[in-house]
């Protein structure tokens, strides 16, 4: 049985900065025991999450999306922490936290709008920009928040990368990496 494809925008991940990623990632699964780690190369920030989608509104969300990135310049983001999702002793989601962004929610705000504007029905919670690096936590023990403290271990200044593309993804479950480029909106290259 074929599985649905489900869409999302989102903010890519520069290639280099991936790669740093991995090996950061490899060094924390050893000493943090989740179900399942995501691949480097599916590592992005959600700014719209659409589900499953007639091909109509794709073509809709597609024609907003494009409209309101226009004139939206590269931004520089900063990788500084890890986070989770979920009860403290036995987190759901992990993740690579970055530091506050002023573009980045200007431009979630804009997605989200014009993703809304497509008919698409969008999840109400507060916006929180984060790099999902595994889910599940399967320890003997308890989530120990110490944990949070490796990214500094291994990372002691912010990783800096330009956020320069938006990104419309599907996602291929039985594929790893399961997250496919399929519509780019770059953003100019000089920020203001």
């Amino acid at each position: 049985m074929d599985h649905q494809s489900h869409f999302f925008f989102a903010i890519r991940i520069p290639e280099q900065t991936k790669l740093v990623m991995r090996e950061h990632m490899e060094k924390i699964k050893e000493r943090t025991p989740f179900s399942r780690w995501v691949h480097y190369q599916d590592l992005h920030i959600t700014l719209a999450f659409l589900g499953s989608s007639s091909p109509d509104k794709l073509i809709e969300a597609d024609k907003n999306v494009k409209a309101v990135l226009i004139d939206e310049t590269a931004f520089t983001l900063k990788i500084n922490k890890l986070g989770f999702f979920g009860s403290g002793n036995s987190p759901r989601v992990f993740w690579a936290d970055t530091e506050e962004n002023n573009h980045l929610q200007t431009i979630r705000k804009k997605v989200f709008s014009a993703c809304a504007k497509a008919g698409f029905q969008l999840e109400t919670r507060p916006f929180r920009p984060h790099i999902t690096l595994a889910r599940k936590w399967i320890g003997q023990q308890s989530f120990q928040t110490e944990l949070l403290d490796l990214w500094e271990e291994f990372q002691p200044a912010p990783l800096s990368f330009i956020a320069g593309e938006v990104v419309l993804y599907q996602t291929h479950l039985n594929k790893t990496p399961k997250y496919e480029a399929i519509k780019i909106y770059p953003l100019t290259s000089t920020e203001t």
